[in-house]
């Protein structure tokens, strides 16, 4: 199949790549390999060591495109391949992807008689000098100002690749701009268009192309791509669905709690408190990560600084969370303590506890607790912390129904909440053990560069703190015992 490959969007180059068109799959290279190599050299700073890059990552592409289970999120898909490969690079050097330039005072002509394209386009000392000036400006700013000189100078061009907004692109534009320095400037500006890949580049990609189609080669058949693009999509949308299982879990719970709360007083109560609830935790948690990102974009914030606001916004939604839980089961409590003594105490109006509710509401406690950490995991590839997640989930939630028919009392009490304590400790060592390398996972980077914007410090004074909140606050609200009368 030929086609007007230039003219199609992203799913029909995949479409046609996938059924034998090699002149789709170039288009794709073409059209993605400033972005590409943009992303490796800003990470490596060698202009020789970023094409190579960039092209194993359309080699990897071009092997997996079969796999793609959404074709029009490509641009998205081979920027996560190429940070991966940049990470995985300097994993296997045994050093963080900073940078491979070499000092200027260490440059050596190279012995080759014939220079590749890219050494023609600019010589070694060239490439040192204009690495030293952009090595010393931070990378929220250097990728879009390497991206914006290799792709004729278009802010539309640059925000479409990069995900921003135009405003957040000439933003970061400026900023960049000013930390370099002047004399500087026009040479940064020359020589980074002039070694911009091109024609040669795209022609070496295809080149390195096994003969065989990119489906037969991804997926064993030809047919395979079609009946994954079917499949694959609908596991692709339920995919980024499923850390709310933990919220409908939840909210599935508290609607059982309250249908069954023995009496009217109990059940509006438990209503009142746990609607605020679920309006703080689906508003923060959802909206509040929209206006971070906003933020973020709107004001082009560092990496640094990007990362040390998260951190602290989900550092208080577990503060409030934590606090509110206590304070709801502490009135709780209380409050039934207060009906049980009434005179005349009228017999339960709830909803009957049958074994099919009792069982839906264990299941959906410690789907609550454990699913969004679990599938965090398996998104980073730690097999072992989701195996480890999943069994502490699959075991407490055994042994709780396994007590399921037991008497309500505080030999009961205490045990379940052995059962949760244990369930939380899991997940805070977990947390502390892996959150960085889930991060390093998700951008592709070495877990030195994480380290460097999340300190390893962070999350352990973190869960510190939050576990000396819920302490206090439970210490600070223990209902006092009545002095025995003489």
């Amino acid at each position: 199949m030929t086609t007007q490959a230039s003219d199609n969007n992203d799913a029909q180059l995949v479409e046609c790549t996938l059924a034998g068109d090699r002149a789709a799959f170039a288009t794709i290279v073409k059209r993605y390999q400033s972005l590409v190599c943009s992303i490796t050299y800003n990470a490596t700073g060698s202009l020789s060591l970023s094409e190579d890059l960039s092209q194993d990552a359309f080699l990897a592409a071009w092997k997996q495109l079969s796999e793609l289970r959404e074709p029009a999120r490509l641009r998205s898909w081979l920027c996560s391949i190429t940070r991966f490969l940049v990470g995985k690079e300097f994993r296997r050097q045994g050093r963080e992807p900073v940078y491979a330039a070499e000092p200027l005072e260490e440059i050596q002509e190279p012995p080759s008689l014939e220079a590749s394209p890219l050494l023609q386009a600019v010589s070694r000392e060239e490439e040192a000098i204009l690495w030293r000036a952009l090595e010393r400006i931070p990378e929220t700013y250097r990728e879009p100002l390497i991206l914006f000189y290799r792709e004729e100078k278009s802010i539309e061009r640059v925000a479409a690749e990069l995900e921003l907004t135009e405003d957040a692109v000439k933003q970061r534009l400026s900023r960049g701009r000013k930390l370099l320095h002047e004399e500087v400037v026009a040479f940064v500006e020359g020589t980074l268009s002039r070694t911009a890949p091109g024609q040669n580049f795209s022609s070496a990609v295809m080149a390195m192309l096994p003969a065989a189609s990119a489906a037969t080669v991804g997926a064993g058949v030809a047919g395979k791509g079609a009946a994954m693009a079917k499949s694959g999509s609908m596991a692709a949308w339920l995919a980024p669905l499923t850390p709310f299982l933990g919220v409908f879990a939840g909210i599935m719970v508290n609607w059982i709690s309250v249908r069954s709360a023995p009496t009217a007083r109990e059940r509006r109560f438990q209503g009142i408190w746990l609607s605020w609830f679920w309006a703080f935790v689906l508003g923060w948690g959802v909206a509040g990560q929209f206006a971070v990102q906003a933020l973020r974009n709107g004001y082009a914030w560092s990496d640094p600084t990007y990362f040390a606001v998260v951190a602290g916004f989900w550092w208080i939604y577990a503060m409030v969370v934590a606090g509110f839980l206590v304070l709801f089961l502490r009135r709780s409590a209380a409050m039934r303590r207060q009906i049980e003594q009434e005179p005349g105490i009228p017999e339960s109006s709830g909803a009957p506890t049958t074994l099919a509710s009792r069982v839906a509401k264990v299941a959906g406690i410690y789907m609550a607790m454990f699913s969004a950490l679990i599938y965090l995991a398996f998104r980073a590839h730690d097999w072992l912390a989701g195996a480890i997640l999943s069994g502490a989930m699959v075991v407490l939630g055994g042994s709780h129904l396994l007590h399921v028919n037991s008497p309500d009392g505080p030999a009961g009490l205490r045990r379940t909440m052995r059962r949760f304590a244990l369930g939380w400790a899991v997940i805070f060592v977990v947390l502390n053990l892996r959150m960085d390398l889930w991060l390093a996972s998700y951008r592709g980077v070495d877990l030195a560069v994480i380290q460097r914007l999340l300190p390893p410090w962070v999350i352990p004074t973190e869960t510190l703190t939050l576990l000396v909140w819920i302490g206090a606050l439970a210490a600070l609200t223990r209902p006092r015992r009545a002095k025995a009368q003489n």
